[in-house]
C-alpha cells in the first residue's frame, strides 16, 4: 500500500517510513498539492493509488462517503485520531512505527480502496489497528 500524508502531518514521518521501505510521500513536500483542497489532493491520491493518512476526519470522509454514493474510485484513508496524534513532535516516533506497521499487513497497493481504517491510539501492537 501506498501513502498520503495530509498537509498537517509532519514530512519527517513519510521520510522515516520511506527509509522503512515504504511508499510515503508528504504533501507539505509537494508544491503542486500544498494549499490545495481535499478533493484535489483526493483527487491526486486515486490517480497515484495513495490511501490518504489525515486527522481532518469530517472533511475526508464526506469525501469518501460521497465518492461510495457515487461510484467513484475513493483510495481509502488512515483516520488518526487528534486526540491521540496531534500533529506534535513527539507524535512522530509512534505514528511512524504504527503506520510502518499498517503498511506491513496491507502490503496490496488498493488495500485500503473505497474504505477507511482508524488509528484511534498510541498502540504497540499492530493488531489493534
Amino acid at each position: 500500500m501506498r501513502l498520503l500524508l495530509d498537509e498537517h502531518l509532519s514530512p519527517r514521518i513519510a521520510l522515516e517510513l520511506r527509509k522503512r521501505g515504504h511508499d510515503v510521500v508528504a504533501v507539505a513536500n509537494r508544491e503542486d498539492l500544498r494549499g490545495r483542497t481535499d478533493q484535489a489532493i483526493t483527487a491526486v491520491a486515486v490517480e497515484e493509488h495513495r490511501a490518504i493518512v489525515t486527522l481532518d476526519v469530517r472533511d475526508h470522509m464526506g469525501i469518501l462517503r460521497d465518492a461510495l454514493r457515487l461510484g467513484v474510485a475513493h483510495p481509502g484513508l488512515v483516520l488518526l485520531a487528534a486526540r491521540a496524534w496531534g500533529p506534535s513532535l513527539e507524535s512522530i516516533g509512534p505514528l511512524v512505527l504504527v503506520l510502518g506497521r499498517l503498511l506491513d499487513d496491507l502490503p496490496g497497493d488498493d488495500a485500503l480502496q473505497g474504505r477507511a481504517t482508524w488509528i484511534r491510539d498510541r498502540i504497540s501492537d499492530p493488531s489493534g489497528i
